[in-house]
């Protein structure tokens, strides 16, 4: 089984690395970090990066892709290569997922018009943009596709995703031994749960506030 999780500058770090920490323990799996070049692709701060070991061209037939989102997503929104290959491989998958706007970039390569999906929060509108039914839960599971919130719930995907490859017994051995057992200091995780004004900052600082297709 091979698991490819699509690399990309400006994404965004525990969007990939939250789905590593859990899918690398798949038994008989191969975890490969794959983009456009090999090497190091820096994440959206530009002070973190991963090794992409594989081009996009090596990587023809994943049984699994993870697609992360981050702030660079918006600059592969119309990158064909990069869609083209997601719209190539999806053809064999057995699991095409993705992490927080990396749902978009599965949007825009058409491969999720008419799906439930999710995607962070402030990002919601976009996805409707694009063909998708958007659904405000943390993960969505349309068919084959299955889609996480924002950032931290690329590792419930990751568990989700684990239970279905292997069993529910196999998962819930990983979430032991990672020890996730979220116990978050303040109660603001989500819009319907923070202060208002937390929220109304949040959007006046995002991106999609000005263009909400893209």
């Amino acid at each position: 089984m091979q698991i490819a999780i699509l690399l990309f500058d400006g994404f965004t770090a525990l969007d990939a690395v939250g789905p590593y920490e859990i899918l690398h323990r798949v038994p008989g799996a191969e975890t490969v970090f794959v983009a456009e070049r090999t090497g190091p692709v820096h994440d959206e701060p530009g002070s973190l990066s991963l090794v992409a070991r594989k081009t996009l061209a090596e990587v023809t037939a994943p049984d699994v892709v993870v697609v992360p989102g981050g702030p660079g997503q918006s600059g592969q929104m119309t990158n064909e290569s990069l869609l083209g290959w997601l719209r190539a491989v999806d053809a064999t998958t057995a699991w095409t997922t993705s992490v927080c706007t990396g749902s978009l970039l599965l949007a825009a390569a058409g491969l999720l018009t008419g799906r439930r999906a999710t995607s962070h929060w402030l990002a919601l509108d976009a996805l409707r943009a694009y063909g998708a039914e958007p659904v405000g839960e943390r993960v969505v599971t349309d068919g084959k596709y299955l889609t996480a919130a924002g950032v931290s719930a690329g590792i419930d995907m990751g568990l989700t995703l684990a239970g279905s490859l292997v069993d529910e017994r196999f998962a819930r051995s990983v979430q032991l031994i990672t020890e996730y057992d979220p116990q978050p200091p303040y109660d603001a995780g989500s819009p319907e749960k923070a202060p208002a004004a937390l929220v109304e900052e949040a959007r006046g600082r995002s991106r999609f506030t000005a263009r909400p297709a893209r």
